[in-house]
């Protein structure tokens, strides 16, 4: 995730904030296939641990190549993705094997995923605008899999250990509201402290707390309560955790970047692509958590949209301001949310 962020930052134009979420989405696909098949294997199995090493290796090796993926070291990323996608998929086979999966789901997203690979790979030897398009159709198909193409199958893929799998993925979130923190002491280095700096910095880590407080205050907890009751958990996790979560994800990911040179630009109007992922970035997060409380619990989150809506709305007003009046403009909307949010919870009561 520090190498999607640093890959945003340092190609800073629109063709390297696509190319940046485009590898983001394979990331995140690997990550989250492993939560689904460390969920229905035994965690002191030998052949998992083993398993787990070795894509440990290959994955560290895919983040190494990651800056370069669209350049000198294209293939070697895709081959040491593919290797990861692979040994998932014979993990998931060791567990159909011992009555922990269902081989027919299995069978029917695996053929997506090697067709998925294999444009991935053949696409590391293409160049420019031809290798993105295989790697996005490689993308589409390997998400097509579960989602669309054996859906039906899906849903009876295995049993859901709904407080692991929860966890798993309220953790990655906290991974990345750390690594955006991590940008914002980046971006500071640039300038010597002073009223200005400490003021821009204090805005940035108000803004990561009120990421924070609208995913964690009560909506993870109530999601995996919503989980653990629903009529088909492996289906509504799907949607609600492997899919829209990526929405969060990017959101975040794209706010530590235009959170980075924010504060690194404090003195300057921000760059059009800093400016699109500050906004964008906390715009695409609020969105995201509104359709996954949507999906999981069936709440449809009006403040949290009509927040969404006056982040976009400020992206277009403020776009030739400097870039702390953009971080005051954030962290405005999403201390009302949170103030809203709190009293909401303490009315009851």
């Amino acid at each position: 995730m520090t190498q999607v962020t640093s890959l945003i930052s340092d190609e800073l134009s629109w063709e390297g904030l696509g190319q940046g979420l485009l590898l983001l989405a394979l990331i995140w696909w690997a990550w989250s296939a492993f939560v689904w098949a460390a969920n229905a294997t035994d965690p002191a199995s030998t052949t998992f641990r083993a398993a787990l090493v070795l894509a440990l290796v290959s994955i560290f090796i895919t983040g190494l190549t990651l800056p370069h993926a669209f350049g000198s070291e294209a293939t070697t990323f895709a081959v040491s993705y593919a290797l990861v996608r692979f040994i998932h998929l014979g993990l998931y086979v060791d567990a159909s094997r011992k009555g922990n999966a269902s081989w027919a789901a299995i069978a029917g997203f695996a053929t997506a995923t090697t067709v998925g690979m294999a444009l991935l790979v053949a696409g590391s030897f293409a160049e420019g605008a031809l290798r993105t398009v295989l790697w996005l159709m490689a993308i589409a198909i390997d998400y097509a899999g579960p989602a669309w193409l054996t859906r039906a199958r899906l849903a009876g893929l295995q049993a859901v250990a709904v407080a692991h799998f929860a966890e798993r993925y309220a953790l990655f979130i906290i991974i990345c509201l750390g690594e955006s923190i991590v940008a914002i002491g980046v971006g500071a280095r640039a300038h010597h402290i002073d009223f200005e700096l400490i003021a821009a910095v204090a805005l940035s880590l108000l803004i990561v707390v009120g990421l924070w407080w609208i995913y964690f205050d009560r909506a993870a907890e109530d999601a995996e309560a919503h989980l653990r009751e629903h009529d088909n958990p492996v289906l509504a996790a799907a949607d609600a955790y492997s899919y829209i979560h990526l929405l969060l994800v990017a959101g975040v990911v794209l706010f530590a970047v235009g959170a980075n040179w924010s504060v690194a630009g404090l003195d300057v109007t921000l760059d059009p692509v800093v400016q699109a992922c500050l906004f964008g970035g906390v715009f695409l997060y609020l969105t995201g958590h509104a359709a996954f409380r949507l999906r999981i619990a069936a709440v449809l989150e009006t403040p949290t949209l009509a927040a969404a809506a006056v982040v976009a709305f400020e992206y277009l007003l403020l776009r030739q301001q400097d870039a702390w009046v953009c971080l005051v403009a954030v962290a405005l909307v999403l201390a009302v949310l949170t103030f809203r949010e709190t009293r909401e919870v303490a009315s009851p009561a």
